[in-house]
C-alpha cells in the first residue's frame, strides 16, 4: 500500500488522500483549499491520476474543506462509488450543490464588475455539477465493514465533530491505519464523543489545535456577555457562523439564553440556506445526537429562517438590534459579506467569530485587527466591535487529541499528523513524541508513503 498527501498538509483545508493498494486508487476525503490564494489555486490543478482512474471514495464528514472537490472529480471523469456514512451523505445533499451555487454566483459577480483578468472568469464546478455528484453515494453504517477489493477493507466509527462525522479504519494484508478525520470534542451539548479505537498499525490524525488548548470559559457565559453589551447599546450582532455544526450550536446556546430570559428580546435570524437546510436536518438525526426531542425543537425555532434573497436584503436596512447569524464562518463568502458591508462601518456593532479563522481569510484578518478588508471590490472599513469565542470549536483541542491517543493500547508503528498549520502540527508532534514516546512523521504536500 502506498499513500500520497494530497490535501491537509501545512493547512486546515484541501483532506485528500491517495491509496494505492494492488493497482488501484482510492481517496479517502476530497476537500477543496480554501483561504489564502495560493491554496485556492490548488484547486485548479490537476490530480496525479486521472480522476476515471480512481475505483472509489471513502468520505470522513461532509465540511467542504473534506468533500467540496467531489462535484469536481465527477466532472472529470469519477464514475465510482463515493462511501459516507447516513447522516454525511443528508449533509451532502445540502452542502455541494451550494458550494456549486456559490461558486455560480462569485464567477458571475466577478465577471459583471470585471474584478478577474480572465475573461469569463468560470466557476470550479456548477450547482447541476455537484447535484450529479449526489448519486454516487453510498451511506454506509458506522462499524459496516465494506469491501473495496481482495484484503482491502473499511469501516466508519463515530468521530464526533458534527452529524455523521466518521473515522475511516482500513484493514490491508493484515495490517490497518486508521484516518481520524476531524475529531470531535469528548463534552460537546449536540453530539456524542468520539470512538475510542484500543489499536492500530497506522495512524492519520489531524492536528488543527496542536499546541492549544480550548478556554476554559462557559460559551453560554461569554456569549451572553458580548449579545447583552452590544444590545443594550442599540447595536447589531453578526455572528459568521460555519452552517454545519457551528449555526445549530449557537442556536442551542440562545436557546437557552432566551428561554431563560438573560438577552434582550429582539429578533434572532439565521440568514443562510444551508445552515437553515442543516438545522432541520439535524432533527431528523436524533438518534445520532445528545439533544432531547425539545431541545432540537427549540434548536429550530429560537431564529426566524431567512430563507429570500429580499428577506436578507432588508436585514441591511433595519436599524433595530438583533442578531444575525450567517454563512460562511470565515468570512470568506455567501450572505455574511452582504452584512460586513454594511455592519462593520458602525461601532454600535458587533462581529462575532464562533470558530477557527485559517490564514488569509477576511475572519483571520479581522481578529488581527486591520482597519478595513476588502469586499466584492471595494475596501469596507471596520469599524465595529470584532470579537472571537473561542470556546466553541468542535475540534478536540491538544489535551483533547492526547486523551484519544492515549487510549490506545500500544503505539502505532507511524502516526502522521495532517489537516493543520505548520506551527500547530509541529506542536503536536513534540507533545506526542515527547509524552508518548510515540514515532511522529509531518508529511509534506504530496508525499507519498510506501507500506511496503
Amino acid at each position: 500500500m502506498k499513500i500520497s498527501f494530497l490535501g491537509g498538509t501545512g493547512t486546515v483545508t484541501g483532506s485528500k488522500y491517495l491509496i494505492q493498494f494492488n493497482g488501484k486508487n482510492y481517496l479517502v476525503d476530497c476537500g477543496l483549499f480554501q483561504g489564502l490564494k495560493a491554496l485556492r489555486l490548488r484547486n485548479w490543478e490537476p490530480l496525479p491520476i486521472p480522476a476515471n482512474a480512481i475505483e472509489a471514495v471513502v468520505l470522513t464528514h461532509a465540511h467542504i474543506d473534506h468533500s467540496g472537490y467531489l462535484p469536481l472529480l465527477v466532472k472529470n471523469g469519477f464514475r465510482g462509488p463515493i462511501y459516507a456514512t447516513v447522516g454525511t451523505t443528508g449533509l451532502a445533499k445540502i452542502m455541494l450543490p451550494d458550494s456549486g451555487y456559490l461558486q455560480e454566483e462569485d464567477a458571475q459577480f466577478i465577471n459583471k464588475h470585471r474584478l478577474s483578468k480572465h475573461s469569463p472568469a468560470l466557476p470550479l464546478y456548477t450547482q447541476a455539477d455537484a447535484e450529479r455528484t449526489l448519486a454516487y453515494f453510498k451511506p454506509t453504517p458506522w462499524n459496516t465493514e465494506v469491501n473495496l477489493a481482495p484484503q482491502l477493507r473499511f469501516s466508519f466509527q463515530p468521530a464526533g465533530h458534527i452529524v455523521g462525522a466518521s473515522m475511516v479504519r482500513f484493514e490491508f494484508n493484515h495490517r490497518s491505519i486508521i484516518f481520524s478525520g476531524d475529531l470531535g470534542r469528548p463534552h460537546s451539548p449536540i453530539v456524542p464523543a468520539p470512538f475510542y479505537p484500543t489499536y492500530v498499525d497506522y495512524l492519520v490524525v489531524e492536528s488543527t489545535y496542536g499546541g492549544r488548548t480550548h478556554p476554559k470559559e462557559n460559551p453560554l457565559e461569554t456569549l451572553k456577555r458580548y449579545l447583552q453589551a452590544t444590545l443594550n447599546r442599540q447595536g447589531t450582532v453578526l455572528i459568521p457562523a460555519f452552517a454545519i455544526g457551528r449555526a445549530q450550536e449557537l442556536l442551542y446556546l440562545l436557546s437557552k439564553l432566551k428561554a431563560a430570559h438573560e438577552i434582550p428580546d429582539v429578533p434572532i435570524y439565521l440568514n443562510s440556506p444551508m445552515a437553515i437546510d442543516a438545522t432541520r436536518l439535524y432533527c431528523d438525526f436524533l438518534r445520532n445526537l445528545t439533544l432531547t426531542p425539545a431541545e432540537c425543537d427549540a434548536i429550530c425555532n429560537v431564529a426566524k429562517f431567512v430563507t429570500s434573497v429580499e428577506a436578507s436584503k432588508r436585514l441591511n436596512t433595519s436599524t433595530d438590534p438583533c442578531v444575525i447569524i450567517s454563512a460562511s464562518g470565515m468570512a470568506t463568502g455567501g450572505r455574511v459579506l452582504h452584512h460586513l458591508k454594511f455592519l462593520a462601518p458602525n461601532p454600535k456593532n458587533l462581529v462575532l467569530f464562533s470558530g477557527f479563522q485559517a490564514a488569509g481569510t477576511r475572519g483571520e484578518a479581522m481578529l488581527h485587527g486591520v482597519k478595513e478588508v476588502r469586499i466584492h471590490g471595494a475596501m469596507v472599513p471596520i469599524r465595529c466591535e470584532v470579537a472571537s469565542i473561542d470556546s466553541l470549536s468542535a475540534h478536540a483541542d491538544e489535551n483533547e487529541i492526547l486523551g484519544w491517543l492515549q487510549q490506545f493500547k500500544k503505539p502505532p508503528r507511524m502516526t502522521f499528523l495532517t489537516h493543520g498549520e505548520p506551527i500547530a502540527s509541529e506542536a503536536l508532534r513534540q507533545k506526542i513524541e515527547w509524552d508518548l514516546k510515540w514515532a511522529c512523521n509531518i508529511p509534506d504536500y504530496l508525499e507519498t508513503i510506501d507500506f511496503n
